[in-house]
């Protein structure tokens, strides 16, 4: 597997080089841990509008190496994981049948605001079931989105039941929908990115929680960085493939990064010290349940693989803790987001 630049293309405009954005350090950062180990459980961008939130998700996408697919499935099931198959694709390999394959480009999959549940989830039909003796699904939004970026845009717009349905899923890796005693499962695991403006409303702290990660981002306050956002800006809407083409080596690069991260990750260890401080940290700042401490810990040990090191540091758990942890405190407003975790850490 080989990560592979954006080549200028005549037919089609360039997305956004990633390694151009200016500034948003914690959102670019937020977003490479998610892609690099999914399981960390995705990232909540909060934010006010104009502050490149869905230009930087659609320009990691493309950073990310082409994924070998089972061609004529639905779940873009990967054909060297059995395990992780959809249940035709997983019958057709116990057959010995041989699965066509492609080479595909990891894409970034939207959920509209207005998606209804069947829409989201996918749906039976039960008058095929009933009158043929089986089932018959239709995939659903979450089908398109297995081993992609799912982007939820707005998500504290979506209905409740919706988003719970949606973390219930990236939590599980399998999506399931039943209908009359009639159940169909199938391998739901994304990459999960969802964006909102605290203007417009919070989400309830339940749902706020179950995301990994959580980052706060606004318009930048340097003046040079803001002349530099708009330049860059403009020289894209002038010429794009020149502006791509600009950046493609500095792509390049970081694609290769984030490919060594996700390969190094299964072989990074940490120690006792490690752990004792993933737990002072959260019993320290009030963190409910368990899900901060084991959130902290997968943070950790995959800013190490970015890292390319080899053993968690004590330094990438307190860089994690930013990430991780300010929307799991205690009786303190999402709205207050930005108090100094980093001094309170030092203290702990």
């Amino acid at each position: 597997m080989s990560t592979e630049p954006t080549a200028p293309s005549s037919q089609s405009r360039p997305v956004y080089p990633f390694s151009a954005l200016v500034g948003q350090e914690q959102m670019k950062l937020a977003l490479m841990i998610n892609v690099v180990n999914p399981g960390v459980g995705g990232v909540l961008i909060r934010g006010e509008k104009g502050t490149a939130k869905s230009t930087a998700v659609r320009a990691l996408a493309r950073l990310l190496p082409r994924q070998e697919v089972v061609a004529d499935c639905p779940y873009s099931c990967d054909p060297h994981q059995p395990q992780a198959m959809c249940a035709e694709c997983a019958a057709r390999h116990e057959q010995g049948r041989e699965l066509p394959v492609a080479r595909r480009r990891v894409r970034v999959v939207e959920l509209p605001v207005g998606a209804t549940e069947d829409r989201l989830l996918g749906t039976l039909d039960l008058e095929s079931a009933l009158a043929e003796g089986k089932s018959r699904f239709l995939p659903g939004i979450l089908a398109a989105a297995n081993r992609q970026v799912l982007y939820v845009d707005e998500v504290n717009l979506l209905d409740d039941h919706l988003v719970d349905a949606l973390l219930d899923a990236a939590a599980m890796g399998v999506n399931t929908v039943e209908r009359e005693s009639i159940s169909v499962s199938h391998p739901a695991r994304f990459t999960l990115v969802g964006t909102m403006n605290p203007e417009e409303g919070e989400l309830r702290p339940q749902l706020t929680d179950r995301f990994g990660l959580c980052v706060q981002v606004r318009g930048l306050d340097d003046p040079e960085e803001r002349q530099e956002v708009i330049r860059r800006r403009l020289e894209y809407e002038n010429d794009p493939h020149a502006f791509a083409a600009r950046y493609q080596e500095d792509d390049r690069r970081l694609g290769q990064r984030l490919k060594q991260a996700a390969e190094l990750l299964p072989r990074v260890e940490y120690g006792p010290e490690i752990l004792r401080r993933v737990v002072d940290i959260c019993l320290g700042l009030g963190v409910d349940g368990h899900r901060g401490d084991l959130t902290l810990l997968k943070t950790a040990l995959t800013l190490a693989a970015l890292e390319q090191s080899p053993r968690v540091e004590m330094s990438q758990v307190e860089r994690a803790a930013l990430l991780a942890l300010p929307h799991r405190l205690r009786r303190r407003p999402l709205a207050e987001m930005d108090f100094d975790l980093a001094d309170k850490l030092k203290r702990l």
